[in-house]
């Protein structure tokens, strides 16, 4: 199967999972859940619940037990990016070419769907799952908390705004992205792993270093994607960092450097992969589209 055709049937089974009644029922809350849902089918690329399904197959894990982590790790992106577009930070309109949560419902709609989206993770995998042990999803909680809180994404998000308007070096960047993006594309990998109930050490942190590095790619792509791309192939406006001021790779390497910065990551991620062999073939391909991409 090639990479395209795996992507391919990974968001369909993503999709397809999402729908099943058990997942988001219906509630008394109707408008809330409308959020929720707007947040989670609105596009997006999916990298996460990529990721999620590409690490459980380098483990040769079961992916039916991948499709809740991949919801999950998922659910905490979509809470993530409702809450980073309210006017109280990053104050955007347009998110993959849509209107975002608080425009296209309003700001208390919106900070509850993100509230219930992030609660609503943690539920999904703290309930019995078949195929999975008490002990693997007690990991797997853990892991998406640690990434999730202020050691993890929203600590990321803290530092990002803190960093507006003031000189920063390539130390607090690195520390800022490792939070705020890397720290759940990290959770992604190694929750797909955790479906494997007889992962080894090694191979944890194979992982850990493969998603380190993508991780922190991904945001220097995205750095890079802010100065070259247009607002109609980001799906989000343009230049967003430059108008708000804030440090990117860019800003501090230049683009010819920040271009060199995400080939090197990508360099260490593939290294990393060696002890899975053919197994890790998609993780290798999903870091070659993370450096690759144009959104």
């Amino acid at each position: 199967m090639t990479f395209q055709q795996f992507r391919s049937q990974t968001i369909s089974r993503f999709n397809d999972f999402l729908e099943t009644p058990d997942i988001l029922p219906s509630a008394e809350a109707e408008r809330l859940l409308a959020a929720m849902k707007y947040s989670l089918l609105n596009g997006g690329k999916r990298v996460r619940p990529l990721l999620v399904h590409a690490s459980a197959r380098a483990c040769q894990a079961d992916e039916k037990c991948a499709d809740y982590a991949a919801l999950a790790i998922e659910m905490i992106h979509a809470y993530s990016l409702v809450h980073d577009d309210l006017p109280a930070m990053d104050d955007d309109d347009l998110r993959r070419g849509q209107p975002t949560c608080h425009i296209a419902f309003d700001e208390a709609c919106a900070i509850l769907a993100g509230d219930a989206l992030q609660t609503e993770a943690f539920a999904l995998l703290s309930h019995p799952i078949e195929g999975l042990h008490a002990s693997q999803q007690l990991k797997m909680v853990s892991t998406l908390a640690q990434a999730s809180g202020v050691y993890g994404m929203a600590g990321g998000q803290s530092l990002d705004l803190d960093a507006v308007d003031k000189q920063v070096d390539i130390d607090y960047l690195q520390t800022m992205h490792n939070h705020k993006t890397g720290a759940l594309i990290k959770a992604s990998v190694l929750l797909g792993a955790l479906c494997q109930p007889n992962l080894t050490p090694e191979q944890t942190q194979a992982l850990t270093d493969y998603a380190d590095a993508i991780g922190l790619a991904f945001q220097v792509q995205d750095d890079i994607l802010d100065v070259i791309s247009d607002t109609q192939t980001l799906g989000k406006p343009q230049g967003a960092d430059a108008a708000l001021n804030k440090p990117t790779y860019v800003t501090l390497l230049g683009l010819e450097g920040a271009k060199a910065k995400a080939q090197e990551l990508h360099n260490q991620a593939i290294k990393a992969l060696q002890p899975f062999g053919e197994n890790a073939q998609y993780l290798r391909e999903i870091a070659d589209y993370i450096i690759d991409r144009v959104n």
